[in-house]
């Protein structure tokens, strides 16, 4: 074994649970120094194994992640999503509350800044960082709401919205579908409060994406169009921001139209899917290509958007010919997370037209960009075992390299 390579990866782990070297120690039953030996490689030069199977149990983690050579996938784990869920389930964040009258609540541009970080670290594709700095950042926000009056108070109903709004994006990565209806459910409340019409929308988008992701795809649709009916004259009145929820509002019905017509074929609503998006196209011409909100909406998007609705509607073939309209240049400018998701699905529509050596291609291109997009996030570890099963050529090798830093049984 390699002990220096063991010992760094004991520190990772330590630090992402946020315990100390003393901490860590003490439950170890050692000293500090103890501790900076192991992590150090300075232990011995094979370290047994029944001390890594105390660290593992210690760090709440497989051994196998300590053991392991390769490059890890470092995803949110049970343990942050844990956080996370803990987080929502307290008294306090449930009710709007402040159960901790001791402690002052952050200062509006401290929570600001944390929320902007956030946002930045998902659109980053640095997911695995969420799992820590969510949990407090629920609960910070809550604080703020629930003590502050006035302008103050409505500013952080507004980050207290934005913070719910990416916890459900990041459960949604992760497949935990329950926890990001919770999530969006809270953050459409949050937006209400905050009187802010532009976060009104950005939480209904994040409403009807997790509806979508919850078997209630024809509801969520119904549910965009009539938030963006309701808000229009306001978000037109907003400038960039407001013309870009408004037309993510749209981009969401129209996904969640796709996905009706995918898994309800008694539903007539795929004929519905090309307005919507059409709609959308609208308001995107009028703000060109940006990151207003967070939404990087624009025509760019609209069309990864339109590849990602024939997708899902098992056209494989149109989603190749719309890809290949997109120029480079305006599709490398999207955020490191809007370019791999794309990618990804470009990897399916290659997989439905039967190219799949050119699928695996674009899923390793889309590692590139992203890794937690491909390593850790479901439908894409989903994509890579279908492509196993179905063989793909000369890039079999390839494939078998990726399936293992997806951490996919052999």
């Amino acid at each position: 074994m390699d002990s220096q390579g063991i010992g760094r990866r004991v520190a990772y782990w330590r630090e992402r649970r946020r315990m100390t070297q003393v901490d860590f120690g003490a439950l170890m039953g050692q000293s500090r120094r103890w501790v900076q030996d192991l992590e150090g490689g300075q232990r011995q030069r094979d370290p047994r194994l029944s001390v890594l199977e105390s660290a593992a149990r210690v760090l709440q983690i497989p051994l196998e992640l300590l053991l392991a050579d390769g490059p890890a996938a470092r995803c949110v784990d049970g343990v942050e999503l844990a956080a996370i869920r803990a987080a929502l389930q307290r008294h306090d964040v449930i009710t709007g509350t402040d159960d901790d009258e001791s402690t002052d609540p952050l200062p509006i541009e401290t929570l600001a800044r944390r929320v902007v970080h956030g946002r930045t670290a998902f659109q980053a594709g640095h997911f695995a960082s969420l799992g820590r700095l969510v949990p407090a950042l629920l609960i910070d926000t809550n604080r703020a709401a629930a003590r502050y009056t006035g302008d103050e108070q409505l500013a952080a109903f507004r980050l207290l919205s934005l913070t719910l709004g990416l916890t459900e994006s990041a459960a949604t990565k992760f497949g935990d579908v329950d926890l990001a209806l919770v999530s969006a459910h809270r953050a459409v409340a949050a937006g209400e409060r905050s009187e802010d019409p532009v976060v009104m929308a950005s939480a209904a988008r994040q409403m009807a994406d997790a509806m979508t992701h919850h078997g209630q795809a024809e509801a969520a649709a119904a549910f965009a169009v009539a938030v963006a009916a309701r808000l229009e004259p306001d978000l037109l009145a907003r400038g960039p921001d407001g013309l870009s929820v408004l037309g993510m509002l749209y981009l969401k019905a129209a996904m969640a139209q796709a996905r009706a017509a995918d898994t309800e074929p008694e539903i007539n609503s795929a004929a519905g899917v090309a307005d919507l998006i059409d709609e959308a196209d609208v308001h995107a011409a009028q703000v060109g290509d940006g990151n207003h909100m967070w939404t990087a909406f624009g025509p760019t998007n609209v069309a990864v958007h339109r590849v990602a609705a024939h997708v899902q509607l098992c056209e494989g073939a149109e989603a190749i010919d719309v890809a290949a309209d997109i120029p480079n240049a305006a599709r490398d400018a999207l955020p490191r997370e809007r370019r791999a998701h794309h990618l990804v699905d470009l990897a399916r529509a290659l997989t439905q037209a039967g190219r799949r050596p050119e699928a695996v291609e674009m899923i390793l291109e889309a590692e590139a960009q992203a890794k937690e997009e491909v390593r850790c996030r479901p439908r894409t570890r989903a994509l890579v075992e279908d492509l196993r099963l179905l063989g793909a050529g000369e890039a079999e090798g390839r494939l078998r390299a990726l399936a293992d830093r997806c951490g996919l049984p052999g």
